[in-house]
């Protein structure tokens, strides 16, 4: 099963293909709306994360929008944990996993909405399965503003998802440096188009208000540090073969000098994240223009 969760439209009707991406952060919110004719367009709106329901309703108005849906949650309103796969019909893991869960995240089962994706078997180990949950009650408050009017919400997914999206479907592992503004760095090992691995980081956020001195005095040191462990976790430990590039998207004015910086402590080939053709100048917007094109990303199986 993929991460991303369907949600049908109640009501029967001809669906527009206009797409809307919405990217929600602590302080702000983005989106992307790219309509069946005339300009795309992206748009930040500055807004704490308990006021977003009500500002993407205003926004909805102001700017006309409507068509299909996808909706990327911030970090902190999903947890992902990683356990035991139990050996129970599919049909059967949602219910189970809730109360498998329950000591580990901070929801009630009552209130906990989840998917799942499957995880690379450790050599000799167990199955294991990533779960993906997030609060019920607090998803409800999401979809009614993004569900009517002319919208049709078709999808919510994460961050990691939405950025693993833009990577080309390729052979080789790479992994990736991943941030929306003034959000925590996320790094993930994609291959084949599937989600091998990913870690949400603590301490980087405020990483576009740092000098290029500033970052040689530390920061990549302590990112290329996080950078080591999950390649070493991936090769070692997953018995994957190594990883064939970096690819950096961290919207900063010194992101060149970044992806530079990361490339003098590894092996590997480190590249700046090349956004697909015509949204080269909207790198801040990633994770909104990713959540449109979720279809390619596959689940490991």
């Amino acid at each position: 099963m993929s991460l991303i969760t369907k949600i049908n439209n109640i009501f029967s009707k001809i669906e527009s293909t206009n797409l809307l991406g919405v990217s929600l952060r602590q302080q702000s919110f983005a989106f992307f709306s790219r309509p069946e004719q005339g300009e795309s367009q992206f748009q930040q709106i500055n807004s704490p994360l308990a006021e977003h329901p009500q500002q993407i309703k205003l926004q909805q108005e102001k700017y006309q929008l409507h068509g299909q849906c996808h909706l990327v949650l911030a970090s902190s309103q999903t947890q992902i944990v990683q356990v035991d796969k139990p050996n129970i019909p599919e049909s059967e893991l949602n219910d189970a996993l809730k109360w498998q869960i329950r000591d580990l995240v901070n929801y009630s089962p009552e209130d906990m909405i989840l998917d799942y994706f499957d995880g690379p078997t450790l050599s000799g180990g167990n199955e294991k399965i990533n779960v993906v949950c997030a609060s019920k009650k607090e998803l409800l408050t999401l979809i009614d503003p993004l569900n009517h009017d002319g919208l049709t919400l078709k999808s919510i997914t994460t961050e990691e998802f939405a950025f693993a999206s833009l990577l080309a479907v390729q052979d080789d592992a790479c992994l990736m440096v991943c941030q929306q503004p003034n959000e925590e760095i996320i790094l993930l090992i994609v291959k084949q188009g599937k989600v091998f691995f990913s870690r949400r980081l603590r301490g980087f956020a405020q990483i576009a208000n740092k000098t290029e001195e500033e970052l040689s005095l530390g920061i990549v040191d302590n990112l290329n540090l996080e950078i080591q462990r999950s390649t070493d976790y991936f090769e070692r430990q997953l018995k994957q073969a190594p990883i064939r590039s970096i690819e950096v998207i961290v919207p900063i004015a010194n992101e060149a000098v970044l992806a530079r910086k990361l490339s003098e402590n590894t092996n590997v080939v480190v590249n700046l994240l090349t956004m697909p053709e015509g949204f080269h100048h909207a790198r801040e917007f990633a994770v909104t223009l990713g959540a449109t094109q979720l279809n390619h990303m596959e689940p490991i199986s």
